[in-house]
């Protein structure tokens, strides 16, 4: 069969058309970007007609360039970012832009709602053994949605009155597709009101009334591999595809990409990086690190789930260094030439041209370390005053040590996760490391060199999370038996061993690292608070 997906993630759409049989191929892919609008108060928000343009231009590219009659396709599935906040009227239509996940507006929320009393984790000790008790998590952090949820209600309350439904990113899509108000598991537990107690997996009313949420906002929940409805005429006209398609619920990105990444049995690690990243382990129990806000989360394999933790800028920071540092606002470059413009030769972007001119630069970038929370940062402290710094620069400090120290820097916070993680759970030996930071060979090295252990990279890993939305149809289509038959379809096509000799000079720069914020908490309220 064929499918289409739509991989909808912070800065952009991916969407990728699929052979399905005992094999999951390529055909065609387009991708388009949209805006995150941040505002100085902590607000981060996005359109979500922008997703739905970006959607239906790719569509019609990703159909022309697989080659296939537009009709043919079966399936529609997605892999979206999460925890971020849609609401919508009777109609499906959003009262106002959405919120997302980087969003951390709510701090008065967030301190009338958990942050009193005696506490744990910054989580009043009632309302955190309660949330544990049925969620296996605790809304903790100001990015959390419920705290959104409780900004709309007391900032914009006429807005607040037209809410219908409170939907997550995707689900907002399906439900423009089909009509249908439903979220998947995933995102469910995403939203931390979801009891997954044996006997119980719904909405828990006595969680929501403590927290203040009307439980009548919240959807149906369904299965990543669930047939949500068929596509509506309207909409397919707009996407270029055929009138009732089947839309399947999909999952996020924190679900699926570990299935794009063949990371799918008992034990398996992935890290991703992206414009977020993070480090994921499958487990099967609900697992909780309250004071290093580490969390199981449910995933879209049935029984499994994904012990994450999350760094919400990670890729953010490459994208700042190509825009700041390599290519900056008064024209001067890496080298003595215009290297933006002549990629038609040796470099297919400035991405591929930074990684070989750091390829230059020692292990450690001359002493550089940088800090990468650039906005703010979650877990394994939650601060939304931290920020981003270089530390230590000295006068032979050149562009290129920057550039390094900024890939050192994202990969030391992925050890400093890998290693928290390890304090209830064991990493893999071999790691699976996907999203667009996978695409170079020296963040790869850097990679393994930092964590000290063996990487592996996939054929295209900036595509894993369309590949896990695939592998959902696949699934719920009855084409393949269940989600553990990924692995075996998604090899590694490169492999990175540590090097010892980079490993001792990261060694020593971690331990600074990991000092940095601990210095620097103070100044950074000081100045962001």
């Amino acid at each position: 069969m064929y499918a289409i997906t739509f991989d909808i993630g912070t800065t952009g759409v991916k969407t990728c058309v699929f052979e399905i049989s005992d094999t999951i191929k390529l055909l065609g892919s387009a991708s388009e970007g949209y805006k995150l609008y941040v505002f100085p108060d902590g607000g981060a928000e996005q359109d979500p007609d922008e997703w739905w343009t970006a959607m239906c231009n790719t569509s019609k590219r990703a159909v022309a360039e697989a080659g296939i009659d537009a009709s043919l396709i079966e399936g529609i599935s997605f892999c979206s970012q999460m925890q971020g906040l849609v609401l919508v009227d009777k109609d499906g239509k959003p009262v106002r832009r959405a919120m997302s996940y980087m969003d951390q507006r709510a701090r008065e929320e967030l301190k009338k709602g958990v942050a009193h009393g005696i506490q744990i984790a910054g989580a009043s000790i009632p309302i955190l053994l309660k949330s544990l008790m049925i969620t296996g998590a605790v809304a903790a952090s100001v990015k959390d949605p419920v705290w959104k949820y409780n900004w709309v209600k007391n900032h914009e309350p006429e807005n607040f009155k037209r809410v219908h439904k409170w939907l997550d990113v995707k689900e907002a899509l399906i439900c423009r597709m089909t009509g249908k108000f439903v979220m998947t598991r995933d995102s469910a537990f995403g939203a931390l009101l979801y009891d997954l107690r044996k006997g119980h997996e719904c909405w828990s009313e006595s969680l929501c009334k403590s927290l203040g949420v009307d439980v009548k906002h919240l959807p149906e929940i369904i299965n990543s591999t669930d047939v949500v409805g068929p596509l509506r005429e309207k909409e397919a006209e707009e996407l270029g595809l055929r009138p009732g398609i089947a839309v399947y619920g999909g999952g996020g990105d924190a679900s699926l990409i570990g299935v794009g990444a063949g990371a799918v049995a008992l034990g398996d690690t992935h890290v991703y990086c992206g414009t977020s990243g993070w480090v994921s382990t499958v487990v099967d129990k609900s697992i909780v690190d309250a004071s290093a806000m580490i969390a199981a989360v449910i995933g879209a394999v049935p029984g499994y789930y994904n012990y994450f933790g999350e760094l919400e800028t990670a890729g953010k920071c490459l994208e700042w260094v190509k825009d700041h540092l390599a290519l900056d606002e008064i024209n001067i470059y890496l080298k003595k030439e215009d290297v933006a413009g002549s990629f038609e030769t040796e470099y297919t972007n400035l991405y591929d041209y930074m990684s070989d001119v750091i390829s230059e630069v020692p292990a450690g970038s001359g002493g550089v370390i940088f800090t990468p929370w650039l906005h703010g940062n979650r877990c394994p402290f939650e601060d939304p005053n931290s920020r981003g710094m270089f530390f230590n620069i000295s006068l032979e400090t050149g562009k290129s040590e920057l550039i390094r120290a900024v890939i050192e820097g994202v990969c030391f916070h992925l050890r400093w996760f890998m290693e928290a993680e390890e304090k209830k759970v064991k990493a893999s030996d071999t790691i699976r490391f996907v999203g667009g930071g996978a695409l170079s060979y020296m963040t790869s090295q850097i990679l393994s060199d930092v964590l000290g252990k063996k990487i592996e990279v996939v054929d295209k890993p900036q595509n894993v999370g369309a590949v896990g939305a695939a592998v959902t149809i696949a699934v719920g289509s009855g084409l393949i038996s269940d989600f553990s038959k990924a692995k075996s379809l998604i090899p590694a096509v490169k492999t990175y061993t540590p090097n010892k000799e980079n490993k001792a000079v990261y060694d020593k720069q971690y331990k600074v690292f990991k000092n940095l914020y601990k210095s620097n908490k103070e100044n950074f309220a000081a100045l962001n608070g």
